[in-house]
C-alpha cells in the first residue's frame, strides 16, 4: 500500500469524521491486554512503600478504570516536587512501565530530596487496545487545556493543581512508534479530513523541549545519560527528527501549551517529554523500560543540583 495515496478505510478525503464515523472507528477497537493485572497489580505492590490514591476514574460503556497515583509517603512541604506521567497515549508502554520501574527500583535513591508524584497510566482504556486516542477518538495528549474533551487529561490536571506552582520537574514518558506511521497519524488525517502527509519515524531515542522556554543543558545532561543505555535518534537528511528541526543531538522543540500537550500543566522549570523507539532492532522492550528510568533519574539529578 502507498501510504502518499492511500486513505484511512472509515471517512471521506476532505470531511471530518462525523458521530457515524466515529462509532464505526470504537466499533473496531478490541481489548488486547489487561490494565488490572498488568498496571494496578504493580501500583498494589508499591503500596508497600509509597501512598497511592486514586485521583479519579473513567466511566466507557460496561467498562470502569481507576485511575492510579503513587506519592512519596515521607511528602514534605520544604522539599520540590517531582512529577512522572506515563501512558498518557496508552499504546505507548515503555511510557507506563517505565515509571512503574522506576518507582519499583530508584524512587528510594531520593527519598528525603524530593516530593515524588508518579501518574503511571493516565489512559488505561487506550493502554488495554494499544490505541493513542480513548474512546471519544480524542488524543489526550492535544487535550491538556481548560474545558478539556478528554477526561484522562481533565482528571490529571485536578490531581496536580495544588501543587502546579510547586513542580520542579515534570518527566512525560512517551514512545514513537512504527505504527505512528501506518495506523496513528492516517487515523489522526482521516478524522480531521485532512490529507495524510507521509513522513519518517527516527531510529532511537530523543527528546521535546518547550520552544517558548527551552532548557538545552537540562535536555542534553538526559540525552547523554540515556545514551548509555540505548542510542540516540539522528537527525535525518533535512537535519530534522519526526518533522521538527533538530535543536542539538536528539532534541526537537514543541509549543508545549500551545499545543495541550501534558508536558505543560505545570511551572516547572524543568520539563521533557521523552520518546522511545521500541521498534527498532537495536532496542528491547527491557531496554526501552531502562531509557525511561535513566532519563527520569538524570532528570532527578539535573533539577536537584542545577536550581
Amino acid at each position: 500500500m502507498n501510504l502518499a495515496t492511500a486513505f484511512y478505510p472509515i471517512g471521506k478525503p476532505g470531511k471530518p469524521w462525523g458521530d457515524e464515523e466515529r462509532a464505526k472507528w470504537l466499533s473496531q477497537q478490541s481489548r488486547q491486554r489487561s490494565y488490572e493485572s498488568e498496571v494496578l497489580g504493580v501500583v498494589e505492590r508499591l503500596r508497600l512503600g509509597f501512598d497511592v490514591e486514586e485521583y479519579g476514574c473513567l466511566d466507557y460503556g460496561t467498562e470502569r478504570y481507576s485511575l492510579m497515583a503513587i506519592r512519596s509517603r515521607d511528602w514534605r512541604d520544604d522539599l520540590p516536587v517531582v512529577l512522572i506521567t506515563g501512558g498518557v497515549h496508552g499504546y505507548e508502554t515503555s511510557g507506563v512501565h517505565g515509571a512503574l520501574q522506576f518507582v519499583e527500583q530508584r524512587a528510594a535513591d531520593y527519598a528525603g530530596r524530593v516530593n515524588l508524584l508518579v501518574a503511571p497510566c493516565v489512559s488505561p482504556w487506550a493502554y488495554e487496545r494499544i490505541h493513542r486516542w480513548n474512546p471519544n477518538a480524542v488524543d489526550p495528549n492535544r487535550s491538556f487545556h481548560e474545558n478539556s474533551p478528554a477526561e484522562e487529561s481533565a482528571a490529571l490536571m485536578q490531581l496536580i493543581a495544588p501543587i502546579r506552582d510547586r513542580v520542579r520537574l515534570h518527566m512525560d514518558l512517551h514512545e514513537t512508534t512504527d505504527t505512528d506511521e501506518s495506523e496513528f497519524r492516517p487515523a489522526l488525517a482521516a478524522r480531521d479530513g485532512q490529507p495524510f502527509e507521509p513522513g519518517d519515524i527516527p531510529d532511537g531515542f530523543y527528546l521535546v523541549d518547550d520552544s517558548v522556554s527551552p532548557q538545552p543543558d537540562f535536555q542534553q545532561a538526559i540525552i547523554e545519560t540515556v545514551e548509555e543505555i540505548t542510542h540516540i535518534a539522528p537527525a535525518d537528511d533535512r537535519g530534522e527528527i519526526f518533522g521538527s528541526p533538530v535543536a542539538s543531538e536528539g532534541v526537537i522543540q514543541y509549543p508545549l501549551k500551545q499545543l495541550g500537550l501534558c508536558a505543560s500543566i505545570t511551572s516547572a522549570p524543568y520539563r521533557t517529554t521523552t520518546e522511545v523507539y521500541p521498534d527498532s532492532p537495536r532496542a528491547t522492550p527491557e531496554q526501552c523500560n531502562a531509557a525511561q528510568v535513566a532519563a527520569v533519574c538524570a532528570g532527578i539529578d539535573y533539577a536537584l543540583t542545577h536550581h
